[in-house]
C-alpha cells in the first residue's frame, strides 16, 4: 500500500485485519472502538483517544473489539519522526486528532495533505507514550502461566503457586519475567487484567462484571487501578465517544 493512501476501516466486533508489515511508518487510531495490535513481541491494545505508532518493517495483526473505525496515517520511512523502535501507544491531543480525521478524507488536494501530515508529525513528537504494552515472554514455563492469566485474569493463584504447577521456584521465575518482559510478574498481571478490562468495556460489559472478571476485589478497587493507568473511569471510558467533526467519512 502506499505511503500516500491514508486508509479508513470500518471493523465489526471481532473483525481481524491479518499479520502484514509495511515499507512506511503508520499511525494507526481508532476513532470509536478499540483496537488489539499484536506483533510478535507482544500486544498493545489501543483505546479511544489513543493511537500506536507501528515502525515499518514489524509485522503486526489487528483485531477490533467492538465497533471500530480504524483510521491510519502513513509516513515516509526517511521523514523526522519520533524514533520509537517498536510500536508504541501514544495519547492523541485534540490537534492530532483533528489532523488524523482531515487526512483520512476524501477530497483534499496534496499540498495541503503534506502540511497536515508534517502538523500530525510535530504533535506525535510532543504527545506522551503511553504503558499499554504485554509483552509476551519466551520461557515455556512464563508461557504457561501467561496461558492460564489468559484464560482466567481472575486467577488468584501467587508466583510460588504457579511456580509448584510449571516446575520453577518462585525466585526462578521473578527473575525471568524481569528479563523477558522488563517487569515484574505483579506488574505483568496488572496489564494482563487492565487488558482485558478495555476489551470487555468496548464488548458493552458493565463495570461491575468486568471488575470480577479481571480479579479485582470490587468495583472500587478496579475504578482506582482503571484511573491511574488511563485517567478516566471505567465508567466514562465505556460510555463516551470522540467528537469528530461533522464532514468526517
Amino acid at each position: 500500500m502506499s505511503p500516500t493512501r491514508q486508509p479508513l476501516l470500518r471493523l465489526a466486533h471481532g473483525e481481524r485485519v491479518p499479520r502484514h508489515e509495511h515499507p512506511h511508518h503508520q499511525l494507526a487510531y481508532p476513532s470509536h472502538g478499540v483496537l488489539e495490535v499484536s506483533t510478535d513481541a507482544g500486544t498493545w491494545i489501543v483505546p479511544p483517544h489513543r493511537a500506536v505508532w507501528l515502525p515499518t518493517g514489524i509485522a503486526h495483526a489487528h483485531r477490533a473489539h467492538g465497533p471500530t473505525r480504524l483510521r491510519t496515517v502513513n509516513f515516509e520511512v526517511g521523514e523526522p519522526g519520533p524514533g520509537f523502535a517498536g510500536p508504541v501507544v501514544l495519547a492523541v491531543s485534540p490537534l492530532l486528532r483533528e489532523v488524523v480525521v482531515a487526512l483520512t478524507e476524501d477530497g483534499r488536494d496534496a499540498r495541503r495533505r503534506e502540511r497536515l501530515r508534517r502538523v500530525a508529525l510535530d504533535e506525535i513528537r510532543a504527545v506522551d507514550e503511553l504503558p499499554l504494552h504485554l509483552p509476551v515472554p519466551a520461557d515455556d514455563r512464563l508461557r504457561a502461566i501467561a496461558d492460564a492469566l489468559d484464560a482466567d485474569p481472575a486467577d488468584p493463584r501467587t508466583l510460588a503457586e504457579f511456580g509448584r504447577a510449571v516446575g520453577a521456584s518462585e525466585r526462578t521465575l521473578s527473575r525471568l519475567f524481569r528479563a523477558q518482559t522488563a517487569m515484574t510478574f505483579p506488574q505483568w498481571r496488572t496489564q494482563v487484567r487492565l487488558h482485558r478490562a478495555l476489551i470487555l468495556l468496548a464488548s458493552g460489559a458493565p463495570v461491575t462484571a468486568v471488575a470480577a472478571e479481571c480479579g479485582y476485589a470490587g468495583p472500587s478497587a478496579f475504578i482506582q487501578a482503571f484511573r491511574q493507568a488511563f485517567g478516566t473511569t471505567p465508567g466514562r471510558f465505556g460510555g463516551r465517544r470522540p467528537a469528530e467533526p461533522a464532514t468526517a467519512v
